[in-house]
């Protein structure tokens, strides 16, 4: 297995890992003891960028996947000057103290105090002014707070907006966009509004790359991520035959589909969530996969499986 190849972050100074490893309903469903070993394979391997959300809020039921993760991260031993957090902000918790609050709440609750990266999540809300977010961030960034920061599912119009914005008031705009980007889920990135952003220099974060398991033929029945277009079922419904693929290159579906990520151009580093050592070790293998059938071959032989064509609007939501 290689060690993870690094790309910088548009103008920032950070180096993020090509694989990136996520919080979302991972570590509240594994032994301790596995989950530090997990994560320790993990950075030895060249993983450097931990996506780290809280996911509870009040009225609903807690979840504490970032708090395991704090204990994980005391409990690794690995120094915090060796790996980057990106931590998650939403829209939803916006008010009249801007993101300050939230922010501390991750801090809090993860146990770091300065976020690499924050992602800003879906817009949800009809009353969000794209001026106050930007000077929002700016102010936490001058305070020490976070180093950069970008946008997830966000349309390319509303990104080219918040570019626009940041430039006309001399701060820092948004530097990625996490976006799903699968072998059945491609319109957005693939699309020509998102092209033009690319060609730029802005950057992509790869995520819901195995469509919450259903691409590696898993049936767990646990939460997976929004639907746009509707064509989930059709993804679950074709995962057979991905399989089917992946074994002629003597490979697994769930490899062969983080390896298809790797081979967008704008994509910096991939997303994953992981419950198992082999889980972890099979997806870190999808980058020895891309080099050895190259990006070109790896993109022709799952085309067929790419669903959305035509049904999502590329512009994004």
């Amino acid at each position: 297995m290689s060690t993870l190849p690094r790309r910088r972050l548009g103008t920032t100074d950070l180096e993020l890992s090509q694989l990136s490893l996520g919080s979302w309903h991972t570590y509240d469903r594994m032994d301790f003891a596995d989950a530090v070993a997990m994560i320790r394979t993990a950075v030895a391997a060249g993983v450097n960028l931990f996506d780290v959300g809280v996911y509870s809020v009040p009225g609903m039921t807690p979840v504490f996947t970032d708090v395991i993760w704090n204990a994980l991260m005391r409990a690794s031993g690995i120094p915090r000057d060796e790996y980057l957090v990106s931590a998650k902000l939403w829209l939803e918790g916006f008010g009249e103290n801007g993101f300050g609050p939230q922010l501390d709440n991750a801090f809090l609750r993860g146990g770091f105090d300065v976020a690499d990266l924050v992602i800003l999540g879906d817009i949800r809300r009809d009353d969000i002014v794209l001026e106050d977010l930007v000077e929002d961030l700016a102010g936490l960034q001058r305070a020490g707070k976070i180093r950069a920061w970008g946008v997830n599912n966000w349309s390319a119009t509303n990104i080219r907006r918040l570019q626009e914005i940041a430039a006309e008031k001399g701060v820092d705009g948004p530097a990625i966009a996490q976006l799903k980007y699968s072998i059945g889920r491609r319109s957005i990135p693939d699309g020509e509004p998102f092209a033009a952003l690319f060609a730029d220099g802005f950057a992509m974060q790869s995520s819901d790359v195995l469509e919450g398991g259903l691409l590696a033929g898993s049936t767990t029945g646990r939460e997976i991520g929004r639907d746009p277009g509707g064509v989930q079922e059709r993804i679950k419904q074709n995962a057979a035959a991905v399989a089917e693929v992946a074994a002629g290159l003597g490979t697994s579906a769930a490899r062969l589909a983080v390896a298809f990520t790797l081979t967008h151009p704008a994509n910096i580093t991939t997303l994953f969530g992981a419950t198992k050592q082999s889980q972890l070790e099979d997806n870190l293998a999808a980058v020895d996969l891309v080099e050895r059938v190259g990006a070109q071959q790896l993109r022709a032989l799952v085309e067929p499986f790419w669903v959305d064509r035509d049904v999502v609007n590329p512009e994004g939501p």
